[in-house]
Protein backbone atom coordinates (compact mmCIF):
# COMPACT_ATOMS: atom_id res chain seq x y z
CA UNK A 1 0.00 0.00 0.00
CA UNK A 2 1.01 3.55 -0.71
CA UNK A 3 -0.02 5.49 2.49
CA UNK A 4 -0.22 9.43 2.52
CA UNK A 5 -2.69 9.06 5.88
CA UNK A 6 0.07 10.91 7.28
CA UNK A 7 4.06 11.58 7.70
CA UNK A 8 3.61 9.70 10.59
CA UNK A 9 3.95 6.61 9.32
CA UNK A 10 7.65 7.00 8.07
CA UNK A 11 9.75 3.61 8.69
CA UNK A 12 13.04 4.58 10.72
CA UNK A 13 16.13 4.54 8.48
CA UNK A 14 18.84 1.59 7.85
CA UNK A 15 21.20 5.07 9.27
CA UNK A 16 18.65 5.47 12.33
CA UNK A 17 18.87 2.11 13.39
CA UNK A 18 22.34 1.34 13.15
CA UNK A 19 22.37 5.06 15.38
CA UNK A 20 19.78 3.28 18.22
CA UNK A 21 21.39 0.03 18.28
CA UNK A 22 24.71 1.86 19.29
CA UNK A 23 23.16 4.90 21.06
CA UNK A 24 24.88 5.54 24.57
CA UNK A 25 22.18 5.95 27.11
CA UNK A 26 21.77 7.12 30.74
CA UNK A 27 18.69 7.30 32.70
CA UNK A 28 17.01 10.43 31.53
CA UNK A 29 14.81 11.02 34.70
CA UNK A 30 18.13 11.69 36.11
CA UNK A 31 19.56 14.34 33.20
CA UNK A 32 21.69 11.23 32.78
CA UNK A 33 21.07 10.01 29.34
CA UNK A 34 24.13 11.97 27.04
CA UNK A 35 22.06 11.05 23.91
CA UNK A 36 19.11 13.04 24.96
CA UNK A 37 21.01 16.07 26.62
CA UNK A 38 23.17 15.98 22.86
CA UNK A 39 19.80 16.27 21.15
CA UNK A 40 18.35 18.63 23.41
CA UNK A 41 21.24 20.77 22.97
CA UNK A 42 21.38 20.93 19.20
CA UNK A 43 17.65 21.23 18.89
CA UNK A 44 17.96 24.10 21.15
CA UNK A 45 20.66 25.86 19.13
CA UNK A 46 18.63 25.28 15.83
CA UNK A 47 15.65 27.13 17.42
CA UNK A 48 17.71 29.84 18.33
CA UNK A 49 16.69 29.16 22.67
CA UNK A 50 18.58 29.16 25.28
CA UNK A 51 17.26 25.09 26.28
CA UNK A 52 14.90 21.89 25.11
CA UNK A 53 13.62 18.45 26.02
CA UNK A 54 12.51 15.74 24.57
CA UNK A 55 8.96 14.32 25.11
CA UNK A 56 7.12 11.07 23.52
CA UNK A 57 4.70 13.24 21.90
CA UNK A 58 4.22 16.53 20.06
CA UNK A 59 0.48 16.83 21.40
CA UNK A 60 2.72 16.58 24.78
CA UNK A 61 4.88 19.49 24.41
CA UNK A 62 1.58 21.55 23.40
CA UNK A 63 -0.06 20.87 26.77
CA UNK A 64 3.31 21.21 28.74
CA UNK A 65 3.52 24.87 26.86
CA UNK A 66 -0.08 25.65 28.23
CA UNK A 67 0.53 24.26 31.51
CA UNK A 68 4.24 26.06 31.84
CA UNK A 69 2.86 29.55 30.35
CA UNK A 70 -0.85 30.18 30.95
CA UNK A 71 -2.83 29.58 34.62
CA UNK A 72 -6.55 28.09 34.99
CA UNK A 73 -8.87 30.05 33.45
CA UNK A 74 -6.94 32.03 30.85
CA UNK A 75 -7.98 33.07 27.54
CA UNK A 76 -5.69 31.52 24.52
CA UNK A 77 -6.04 32.86 21.61
CA UNK A 78 -5.33 30.59 18.72
CA UNK A 79 -6.72 29.30 14.69
CA UNK A 80 -9.99 27.77 15.04
CA UNK A 81 -8.30 25.01 13.24
CA UNK A 82 -4.89 24.81 15.17
CA UNK A 83 -3.80 21.25 16.42
CA UNK A 84 -4.16 22.19 19.58
CA UNK A 85 -7.85 23.54 19.51
CA UNK A 86 -9.38 20.49 17.51
CA UNK A 87 -7.04 17.66 17.36
CA UNK A 88 -5.97 16.83 21.22
CA UNK A 89 -8.92 15.89 22.28
CA UNK A 90 -10.17 18.84 24.41
CA UNK A 91 -6.43 18.32 26.36
CA UNK A 92 -6.27 22.13 26.94
CA UNK A 93 -9.46 22.16 29.00
CA UNK A 94 -8.28 19.07 31.35
CA UNK A 95 -4.87 19.70 31.53
CA UNK A 96 -4.19 23.31 31.86
CA UNK A 97 -8.10 24.55 32.69
CA UNK A 98 -7.64 27.54 30.12
CA UNK A 99 -10.39 28.30 27.44
CA UNK A 100 -9.88 28.98 23.70
CA UNK A 101 -10.79 32.35 21.95
CA UNK A 102 -10.26 30.61 18.34
CA UNK A 103 -10.66 32.57 14.73
CA UNK A 104 -10.49 32.52 11.93
CA UNK A 105 -7.67 30.90 10.31
CA UNK A 106 -8.63 29.73 6.55
CA UNK A 107 -5.31 30.67 5.05
CA UNK A 108 -3.21 29.11 8.73
CA UNK A 109 -2.51 32.54 9.72
CA UNK A 110 -4.87 34.63 11.47
CA UNK A 111 -5.23 38.43 11.36
CA UNK A 112 -3.26 40.33 13.89
CA UNK A 113 -6.84 42.60 14.63
CA UNK A 114 -8.67 39.71 15.79
CA UNK A 115 -5.26 39.49 18.53
CA UNK A 116 -6.27 43.26 19.26
CA UNK A 117 -10.04 42.19 19.47
CA UNK A 118 -9.55 39.71 22.09
CA UNK A 119 -6.71 41.48 24.37
CA UNK A 120 -9.21 44.61 24.26
CA UNK A 121 -12.24 42.53 25.09
CA UNK A 122 -10.10 42.13 28.92
CA UNK A 123 -11.63 45.77 29.51
CA UNK A 124 -14.88 45.03 29.60
CA UNK A 125 -15.42 42.06 31.61
CA UNK A 126 -14.22 39.24 28.99
CA UNK A 127 -11.80 36.77 30.17
CA UNK A 128 -7.89 38.27 29.79
CA UNK A 129 -5.64 36.71 27.40
CA UNK A 130 -2.62 34.58 28.74
CA UNK A 131 -1.50 33.30 25.97
CA UNK A 132 -1.36 33.40 22.10
CA UNK A 133 -1.05 29.61 20.12
CA UNK A 134 0.11 29.40 16.46
CA UNK A 135 0.77 26.91 14.23
CA UNK A 136 3.34 26.20 11.42
CA UNK A 137 3.39 24.64 9.29
CA UNK A 138 -0.47 25.03 9.34
CA UNK A 139 -2.06 21.63 8.67
CA UNK A 140 -5.79 22.05 7.58
CA UNK A 141 -4.31 24.89 5.13
CA UNK A 142 -2.41 22.49 3.33
CA UNK A 143 0.37 22.82 5.78
CA UNK A 144 1.01 26.54 4.93
CA UNK A 145 3.34 28.37 6.38
CA UNK A 146 2.90 31.79 8.54
CA UNK A 147 4.01 34.45 6.39
CA UNK A 148 7.16 35.83 8.50
CA UNK A 149 5.91 39.18 8.33
CA UNK A 150 2.15 38.37 9.52
CA UNK A 151 3.89 36.38 12.57
CA UNK A 152 6.10 39.76 13.59
CA UNK A 153 2.83 41.58 13.91
CA UNK A 154 1.37 39.25 16.00
CA UNK A 155 4.20 38.49 18.28
CA UNK A 156 5.00 42.03 18.38
CA UNK A 157 1.20 42.46 19.76
CA UNK A 158 1.22 39.74 22.42
CA UNK A 159 4.67 41.13 23.41
CA UNK A 160 3.55 44.68 23.82
CA UNK A 161 0.45 43.15 25.98
CA UNK A 162 3.20 41.08 28.15
CA UNK A 163 1.49 38.03 26.54
CA UNK A 164 3.85 34.75 25.43
CA UNK A 165 3.76 33.20 22.38
CA UNK A 166 4.18 29.24 22.04
CA UNK A 167 4.12 27.58 18.26
CA UNK A 168 3.23 24.59 17.31
CA UNK A 169 6.09 23.60 15.11
CA UNK A 170 5.02 20.11 14.37
CA UNK A 171 6.41 20.64 10.91
CA UNK A 172 8.67 23.82 11.45
CA UNK A 173 11.29 21.96 9.15
CA UNK A 174 9.00 21.78 6.86
CA UNK A 175 8.34 26.08 6.72
CA UNK A 176 11.97 26.72 6.72
CA UNK A 177 12.43 24.54 3.24
CA UNK A 178 9.42 25.52 1.70
CA UNK A 179 10.24 29.58 2.38
CA UNK A 180 14.09 29.80 3.47
CA UNK A 181 13.27 31.01 6.68
CA UNK A 182 15.46 29.50 9.15
CA UNK A 183 13.68 27.36 11.64
CA UNK A 184 15.28 30.10 14.59
CA UNK A 185 13.43 33.08 12.84
CA UNK A 186 10.32 31.94 12.87
CA UNK A 187 11.35 30.47 16.54
CA UNK A 188 12.61 34.07 17.58
CA UNK A 189 8.85 35.47 17.71
CA UNK A 190 7.56 32.26 20.27
CA UNK A 191 8.62 31.91 24.03
CA UNK A 192 8.06 28.74 23.37
CA UNK A 193 8.21 25.89 20.26
CA UNK A 194 7.49 22.54 19.74
CA UNK A 195 9.03 20.30 16.90
CA UNK A 196 8.28 16.49 15.87
CA UNK A 197 10.82 14.60 14.82
CA UNK A 198 8.19 11.74 13.82
CA UNK A 199 6.72 13.92 11.57
CA UNK A 200 8.64 14.29 7.93
CA UNK A 201 12.28 13.45 9.82
CA UNK A 202 11.36 9.85 10.57
CA UNK A 203 12.05 9.23 13.58
CA UNK A 204 9.98 6.30 15.62
CA UNK A 205 9.01 9.12 18.80
CA UNK A 206 9.65 12.38 20.16
CA UNK A 207 9.10 15.50 19.92
CA UNK A 208 10.87 18.73 21.70
CA UNK A 209 9.92 21.57 23.41
CA UNK A 210 12.27 24.60 23.88
CA UNK A 211 12.24 27.96 25.30
CA UNK A 212 14.01 30.00 28.40
CA UNK A 213 16.04 27.82 30.67
CA UNK A 214 13.61 28.49 33.73
CA UNK A 215 10.46 27.69 31.55
CA UNK A 216 12.25 24.14 30.03
CA UNK A 217 12.73 23.72 33.99
CA UNK A 218 9.36 24.02 34.73
CA UNK A 219 8.56 21.74 31.13
CA UNK A 220 10.45 18.91 32.84
CA UNK A 221 8.31 18.92 36.17
CA UNK A 222 5.36 19.04 34.17
CA UNK A 223 6.61 16.31 31.55
CA UNK A 224 6.77 14.23 34.63
CA UNK A 225 3.26 15.03 36.20
CA UNK A 226 1.76 13.94 32.68
CA UNK A 227 3.95 10.73 32.45
CA UNK A 228 6.27 11.40 30.05
CA UNK A 229 9.22 10.86 31.95
CA UNK A 230 12.11 8.35 30.21
CA UNK A 231 14.31 6.40 31.08
CA UNK A 232 17.46 4.63 28.99
CA UNK A 233 15.59 6.84 25.98
CA UNK A 234 19.54 8.08 24.12
CA UNK A 235 17.84 4.74 21.79
CA UNK A 236 15.09 7.31 20.91
CA UNK A 237 17.29 10.05 21.08
CA UNK A 238 19.87 8.61 18.29
CA UNK A 239 16.79 8.22 15.59
CA UNK A 240 16.39 12.29 16.32
CA UNK A 241 19.81 13.13 16.08
CA UNK A 242 19.86 11.24 12.32
CA UNK A 243 17.02 13.24 11.66
CA UNK A 244 17.88 16.53 12.86
CA UNK A 245 21.21 16.14 11.03
CA UNK A 246 20.82 14.76 7.78
CA UNK A 247 16.95 14.94 6.46
CA UNK A 248 15.34 18.13 6.77
CA UNK A 249 17.28 19.21 3.19
CA UNK A 250 14.99 16.57 1.24
CA UNK A 251 11.60 17.32 2.46
CA UNK A 252 12.05 19.22 -0.76
CA UNK A 253 11.01 15.88 -1.69
CA UNK A 254 8.16 15.81 -0.22
CA UNK A 255 6.92 18.85 -1.14
CA UNK A 256 7.55 18.43 -4.71
CA UNK A 257 5.22 15.09 -4.63
CA UNK A 258 2.45 17.22 -2.54
CA UNK A 259 2.00 19.70 -5.70
CA UNK A 260 2.43 16.74 -7.95
CA UNK A 261 -0.68 15.05 -6.27
CA UNK A 262 -2.67 18.55 -6.06
CA UNK A 263 -2.15 19.13 -9.44
CA UNK A 264 -4.20 16.17 -10.36
CA UNK A 265 -6.43 16.49 -7.56
CA UNK A 266 -7.44 20.16 -8.83
CA UNK A 267 -7.93 18.18 -12.09
CA UNK A 268 -10.30 15.38 -11.23
CA UNK A 269 -12.39 18.02 -8.91
CA UNK A 270 -12.29 21.54 -9.69
CA UNK A 271 -14.45 23.00 -7.27
CA UNK A 272 -12.91 20.43 -4.54
CA UNK A 273 -10.61 23.88 -3.23
CA UNK A 274 -7.40 22.66 -4.45
CA UNK A 275 -5.13 25.59 -5.36
CA UNK A 276 -2.08 23.71 -6.75
CA UNK A 277 0.54 27.02 -6.67
CA UNK A 278 -0.47 27.13 -3.22
CA UNK A 279 0.51 23.79 -2.10
CA UNK A 280 4.12 24.49 -0.62
CA UNK A 281 4.85 21.77 1.61
CA UNK A 282 3.86 18.26 1.84
CA UNK A 283 0.08 17.95 2.55
CA UNK A 284 -2.93 18.51 0.07
CA UNK A 285 -6.43 18.48 1.48
CA UNK A 286 -9.69 18.75 -0.56
CA UNK A 287 -13.62 18.06 -0.17
CA UNK A 288 -14.44 15.75 -3.12
CA UNK A 289 -18.25 15.26 -3.81
CA UNK A 290 -18.11 12.29 -2.21
CA UNK A 291 -15.07 11.89 0.46
CA UNK A 292 -15.66 7.93 1.86
CA UNK A 293 -16.27 7.18 -1.88
CA UNK A 294 -13.22 8.26 -2.58
CA UNK A 295 -11.68 6.80 0.31
CA UNK A 296 -12.39 3.27 -0.64
CA UNK A 297 -11.80 3.65 -4.09
CA UNK A 298 -8.11 5.15 -3.60
CA UNK A 299 -7.54 1.73 -0.92
CA UNK A 300 -9.08 -0.22 -3.44
CA UNK A 301 -6.54 0.95 -5.61
CA UNK A 302 -3.62 0.27 -3.38
CA UNK A 303 -3.20 4.05 -2.10
CA UNK A 304 -4.25 4.82 1.86
CA UNK A 305 -5.78 8.26 2.47
CA UNK A 306 -7.91 10.11 5.17
CA UNK A 307 -10.03 12.87 6.29
CA UNK A 308 -9.32 15.45 8.91
CA UNK A 309 -12.78 16.65 9.04
CA UNK A 310 -16.47 15.38 7.57
CA UNK A 311 -15.62 15.45 3.77
CA UNK A 312 -12.11 16.68 4.24
CA UNK A 313 -9.40 14.32 2.48
CA UNK A 314 -6.15 14.83 3.30
CA UNK A 315 -3.42 13.61 1.29
CA UNK A 316 0.77 13.84 2.80
CA UNK A 317 3.86 12.80 1.18
CA UNK A 318 6.99 11.62 3.50
CA UNK A 319 10.13 9.74 2.78
CA UNK A 320 8.19 6.52 2.49
CA UNK A 321 6.88 7.60 -0.79
CA UNK A 322 8.59 7.86 -3.96
CA UNK A 323 8.35 9.40 -7.44
CA UNK A 324 6.90 5.86 -8.81
CA UNK A 325 4.35 5.85 -6.04
CA UNK A 326 3.02 9.20 -6.30
CA UNK A 327 1.91 8.76 -10.02
CA UNK A 328 0.64 5.44 -9.40
CA UNK A 329 -1.47 7.25 -6.73
CA UNK A 330 -2.37 9.95 -9.48
CA UNK A 331 -3.73 7.37 -11.97
CA UNK A 332 -5.83 6.24 -8.80
CA UNK A 333 -7.26 9.68 -8.34
CA UNK A 334 -8.08 10.12 -12.40
CA UNK A 335 -10.07 7.06 -12.50
CA UNK A 336 -12.17 8.04 -8.75
CA UNK A 337 -15.74 8.07 -8.68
Amino acid sequence: MIDLRSDTVTQPTAQMRRAMADAEVGDDAYGEDPTVNLLEEEFAVRVGKPAAVFLPSGRMGNQIALRVLTSPGDLVVAGRRQHVVIYEAGAAAANAGVQFHAVDDPSGAFDVGDLRWALAAALDHQPAVGLVCVENTHMPANGSPWPIAQLRRVADLARSAGVPVHMDGARLWHAEVATGVPAAVYAAEATTVMCCLSKGLCAPVGSLLAGPVETMASARVERARLGGGMRQAGVLAAAGLVGLRSLVDRLVDDHRRARRLAEEVARRWPAAGVVPERIVTNIVTFQPPAAAAVLDHLAGEGVRAGTIAPGVVRLVTHRDVGDDDIEQACRAIVRCP
